[in-house]
């Protein structure tokens, strides 16, 4: 039988993976009028989780970790050699390829919900959800009305493959797809 991690190395580990992605995503700031810190959405899709019960640690690092490989300049094996092999896993599954057009990566997003990990779909509908509840507070510097209601559309269709994954965070979207009258 495997030795089961110690509450307080899962602490450990989970503060490890806060410090990595506060020092990687040190300079970035989100696209509110406010310039909201850049961390501050991990750490909010990592809290969306808990929110929804998940207690799997590896869940909640990649959830902090989700968007250093996409957005800074950290690579899946420095991941892996930092964090190993499941955690980089998981966010190798919810990155995107940069080199691709943002249309084909939001293409390839719709495609490969439905065939992700039940872990990487979790991350993916926390991200969603903590972007469109950033969406409907505020719109972002330089975006329509018009963009943000396609993003809302778009996520939808992200979101459906990733349905039957964790009830709290799909229920917390219908709210926010039925406020914004989008079709789920």
């Amino acid at each position: 039988m495997a030795e089961q991690p110690s509450d307080s190395s899962i602490l450990s580990s989970i503060i490890r993976c806060v410090n990595f992605a506060a020092i990687k995503h040190k300079n970035q700031r989100r696209k509110d009028p406010e310039k909201t810190p850049y961390i501050n959405h991990p750490i909010g899709v990592a809290h969306i989780l808990i929110e929804g019960g998940v207690q799997d640690p590896a869940v909640i690092q990649a959830a902090l970790l989700h968007d250093t490989v996409e957005d800074t300049d950290t690579t899946n094996d420095e991941l892996k050699e930092v964090f190993g092999p499941k955690v980089a896993g998981i966010v190798a599954e919810v990155t995107d390829d940069k080199s691709l057009d943002k249309q084909e990566r939001k293409k390839l997003q719709i495609v490969h919900a439905a065939s992700s990990s039940p872990e990487a779909k979790l991350v993916k509908l926390a991200d969603k959800l903590y972007n469109l509840r950033d969406l409907d507070r505020i719109t972002p510097e330089g975006w329509s009305e018009e963009r943000v209601e396609e993003y809302f559309s778009w996520a939808a269709k992200v979101v459906a493959g990733c349905r039957g994954t964790n009830a709290y965070i799909e229920l917390e979207l219908d709210k926010l797809f039925k406020k914004r009258n989008v079709t789920i």
